[in-house]
C-alpha cells in the first residue's frame, strides 16, 4: 500500500531540488514513487502546480501508437496502409491526449489545491505517494534541508519518528541546544 507524505519548504524552489535528488535515489533502489506533485506559491499568492507524470503526453503517446496500428490494419483492407498509419495515429493521439487530461492518477487534486492554498507566498510543498522505501539512508540524503511535515497517512508511530527525524535534521551545531 501506497504513503502520502507532504513535506513543505520555505524556498520556492527547495521542493524541485529534493524531488530531483529523490529521482536519483529511485534509480538506485532506495526509495519507489508512484506519484509526487510539487505546489509553489509565489510572490503575489497564486500556486503552480507540477505533475511528475503527464498524463496528456502519455495518453497521446500510446493513443498514436495504438491508433497507428489498428489505421495500418484497416488501411491494408483498403489497400492504403500509409494512409491508414497517419490518419490512425492523428486520431489515437488525440483521443489518448484527451482521455489523458481528463484523467486523474496518483494523489487526489483536491487534496493537492486545498494543501497548496495553506502553504506561505514564495514557498513551495513537495507530495510524494511512496510505494516502497529504505527510510534510515533517504533521510540520511537530505539532512540540514529543513523540510516540515505537513500531512501524511503513515501510523501515528511512523509519522512521529518521521516529524523527530526531519527536527534532528534541522538542528546545526551551532542552533544545537547546549548541555551543561
Amino acid at each position: 500500500m501506497s504513503e502520502l507524505v507532504v513535506l513543505g519548504f520555505d524556498d520556492a524552489d527547495k521542493a524541485d531540488a529534493v524531488l530531483n535528488r529523490l529521482v536519483q535515489l529511485e534509480k538506485e533502489y532506495l526509495i519507489d514513487l508512484e506519484d509526487a506533485v510539487i505546489a509553489v506559491r509565489d510572490e503575489t499568492g497564486k500556486v503552480r502546480l507540477k505533475q511528475s507524470v503527464n498524463l496528456t503526453a502519455a495518453g497521446a503517446a500510446s493513443g498514436g501508437l495504438s491508433g497507428a496500428l489498428w489505421g495500418s490494419l484497416v488501411g491494408l483492407l483498403f489497400l492504403n496502409p500509409l494512409a491508414g498509419l497517419v490518419v490512425g495515429g492523428a486520431l489515437g493521439a488525440g483521443s489518448g491526449a484527451l482521455a489523458g487530461s481528463m484523467a486523474d492518477y496518483g494523489i487526489d487534486d483536491d487534496l493537492i489545491k486545498r494543501l497548496a492554498d495553506t502553504i506561505p507566498a514564495k514557498s513551495s510543498a513537495l507530495f510524494l505517494l511512496i510505494r516502497k522505501v529504505q527510510p534510515e539512508k533517504v533521510l540520511a540524503e537530505f539532512k540540514g534541508d529543513h523540510a516540515r511535515l505537513l500531512r501524511t497517512s503513515l501510523s501515528p508511530e511512523q509519522e512521529d519518528r518521521l516529524r523527530q527525524a526531519l527536527l534532528d535534521d534541522t538542528l546545526t551545531p551551532s542552533a544545537a541546544p547546549a548541555t551543561a
